[in-house]
């Protein structure tokens, strides 16, 4: 996938210094970055943190950056090897709840809003919510994270390829063995 016109001039100022320039990339791809760390490390600081790193980091490269590439899919490797790095050192599990998936402008990711006024529903609901939370933490980070990009950011199957360099029946193949895992941990939790 080419890289647009647009994005392109931007990164070419960037290379010469241009800092504001580099904040259009960070606006554009701030809520993506974020909504993948969260995928790979479950928590919403360390979220944060950790797409903010990325961004500081792929700016101190950007003049190695090669042009004709497209800016995600570079920074999208800075943020993967970091957000792994950092899971493979923490030694406790978090368990994450979805108040913790919070937007970066304060809303929650295409979370079904529950119109049922009974307690018993919501409580359920927010039951079932948090299982599966705690069922994608029981994931690898590599599924867990590509769980998030297909079904939280509907991050298409076209740009999950370029993202994890391999052919788009190998992203479907991943993803379909990925939900597998998911759908029996959410069995073993849910009993």
């Amino acid at each position: 996938m080419e890289p647009d016109r647009s994005e392109q001039e931007w990164i070419t100022r960037c290379q010469r210094g241009d800092k504001e320039a580099f904040g259009f990339l960070v606006g554009r791809y701030m809520k993506q970055a974020y909504y993948v760390a969260l995928g790979f490390v479950g928590s919403h600081d360390d979220a944060l943190d950790l797409s903010q790193e990325a961004f500081a980091r792929a700016f101190k490269a950007i003049g190695r950056f090669e042009p004709g590439r497209r800016f995600y899919t570079w920074y999208y490797q800075i943020l993967k090897n970091l957000c792994l790095n950092f899971v493979r050192a923490r030694k406790k599990r978090p368990i994450v709840s979805c108040a913790l998936a919070e937007d970066v402008d304060g809303r929650e990711p295409r979370e079904p809003v529950s119109t049922d006024p009974l307690p018993d529903a919501q409580c359920e609901a927010a039951e079932l919510r948090q299982n599966l939370w705690q069922a994608l933490w029981d994931l690898d980070p590599e599924d867990r994270a590509l769980i998030v990009a297909r079904d939280m950011l509907d991050t298409s199957y076209r740009m999950l390829a370029e993202l994890m360099e391999c052919p788009q029946g190998t992203v479907m193949s991943r993803l379909y063995y990925a939900r597998r895992r998911l759908r029996e941990c959410m069995e073993r939790r849910m009993g």
